[in-house]
């Protein structure tokens, strides 16, 4: 089945931040509407891909966003639900990213909608990152299993698995990846086996655990937050942005 793009902009609400002006923005993606979060500095920089944890996009990844553009990105925070869908209760969450996780061409066409609307906003989509937190770090990979031509992907306490019939032959960029070795959701055995699939496809990868870390260590307000890990992947990650966004 083939899932056609178009893209239509609203503006909704705007936040400021250090000359950046940042805009809720409905766009479609195979006629249903999504809404996602866009935000650029003044002078047009590189682009932040980045995806929301299985929550959908929330205020945290608001945040995040704003976090970035402070250090003069463009991001985009990505709506792979669609408009209005922030579930609360985890059966509902379990149940939309299980339709993504079951339908991997559909998860693929909402990530390429959502950079497709990033590009007609302006966004370089050739100087380009993709990051994403648990369900939007799996997402983040199943882009770098696309082949997509971006210059890096990373995740943080991102699903690690790889599904049946799917590798890493196609994959462009460098992969990092920043994992809690107390996961209990997302193994250290998953993994190790994630490192050997990298390192016999020849993919270019860094993937760093963090003692003591549970799975959603960087969420703020959570009840796994773990500052260390946090500071210390958020520090890469921006050196890995430096790096990989010249």
């Amino acid at each position: 089945m083939r899932y056609l793009i178009s893209v239509f902009l609203i503006l909704a609400v705007s936040t400021s931040v250090f000359g950046a002006t940042g805009s809720l923005v409905t766009y479609q993606v195979d006629g249903k509407a999504y809404e996602g979060y866009y935000i650029n500095p003044a002078k047009q920089s590189s682009l932040i891909l980045l995806i929301h944890d299985w929550d959908g996009l929330t205020d945290y990844e608001i945040k995040r966003a704003n976090m970035l553009s402070e250090l003069g990105y463009t991001v985009f925070a990505v709506d792979l639900f669609g408009a209005g869908v922030r579930p609360t209760k985890d059966t509902d969450k379990r149940q939309h990213t299980g339709e993504l996780y079951k339908d991997r061409e559909k998860m693929r066409a909402l990530i390429n909608g959502a950079i497709f609307e990033a590009k007609a906003r302006g966004a370089d989509v050739k100087n380009a990152v993709a990051v994403g937190y648990c369900f939007g770090g799996a997402a983040v990979l199943e882009l770098a299993r696309s082949g997509a031509d971006f210059k890096g992907f990373a995740t943080f306490h991102g699903g690690l698995k790889t599904p049946e019939g799917q590798n890493y032959a196609e994959t462009k960029g460098e992969i990092l990846i920043m994992h809690g070795t107390a996961d209990s959701a997302i193994t250290m055995d998953q993994f190790a086996a994630l490192a050997n699939e990298l390192e016999a496809a020849g993919v270019a990868h860094e993937m760093i655990t963090y003692g003591g870390a549970q799975h959603a260590f960087t969420v703020f307000d959570g009840n796994r937050y773990q500052e260390n890990a946090d500071k210390k992947s958020w520090l890469r990650f921006i050196k890995f942005l430096e790096d990989k966004l010249k």
